[in-house]
């Protein structure tokens, strides 16, 4: 994705008091965001759906069809889309988790409703889009490495619990990491420079490997960073008025 692509993705989040660092990631150069900024961008934009009307309902498969409303100071404007989730095709459904066709199929429609009134439509997409987006969300990085490693061998995991100074060396790391990346952020002297910094493949590594609770810590700072920069506050209200 290009940088004139990150810039005119960041100039119209920031309408709806969204920062792209935090919110945004890629997938083979795809700009891809979370469902759930997009719900706080159907918020911020007062958007509002009709009754969602069922195109296809099979035991394995849901089409739906979503259109959604938001006013604006030429009047009110409006944008449909369908939504599609079929397993096996473009829903998998692993183990014994549970299928929810109707749901995801409802979701997507929704994404690219918000994606379509917020100018966001060919610029990224929703995490929900594809099986391969949604596994590749870096705060879901850490778990799946974590699933991934064998088992270790019994003398291994005894020395493991004998040593409580090792025990303890991943929380201080993670601690160590989360300053320095706060003091990183403190030091970027431009709106551009935060930006890039949480956009850098390594504190995405960083970010993933924190616990949720740092990690939120962290991407806080980093929005009011941005803020004390200058990020567009004008046009944030300008949006909710």
């Amino acid at each position: 994705m290009s940088a004139t692509t990150d810039k005119q993705i960041a100039e119209i989040l920031a309408t709806y008091g969204e920062p792209l660092a935090g919110n945004v990631w890629r997938v083979q150069g795809t700009a891809v965001i979370y469902h759930k900024a997009l719900e706080r961008i159907a918020v911020q934009a007062r958007i509002r759906f009709d009754a969602p009307v069922i195109v296809r309902a099979e035991r394995d498969e849901a089409v739906i069809l979503v259109t959604g409303h938001m006013p604006g100071p030429n009047g009110e404007r409006t944008e449909w889309s369908i939504g599609e989730a079929l397993i096996g095709v473009n829903y998998r459904v692993s183990g014994k988790q549970a299928a929810y066709v109707f749901a995801m199929a409802e979701k997507r429609a929704k994404d690219r409703v918000i994606l379509k009134l917020a100018g966001l439509h060919g610029l990224l997409y929703s995490e929900d889009e594809a099986d391969e987006f949604k596994t590749s969300r870096p705060d879901l990085q850490p778990a799946r490495s974590q699933a991934a490693r064998p088992e270790p061998a019994p003398q291994v995991e005894e020395s493991l619990q004998e040593s409580p100074d090792e025990e303890a060396a991943p929380m201080l790391d993670g601690a160590s990491a989360e300053s320095d990346l706060r003091a990183r952020i403190d030091k970027a002297k431009s709106i551009n420079a935060v930006t890039d910094l949480m956009l850098d493949p390594e504190t995405q590594r960083v970010l993933a490997a924190l616990a949720p609770g740092l990690r939120d810590e962290v991407r806080e700072h980093a929005k009011q960073r941005l803020v004390s920069l200058g990020w567009p506050a004008k046009s944030r209200k300008a949006a909710a008025a």
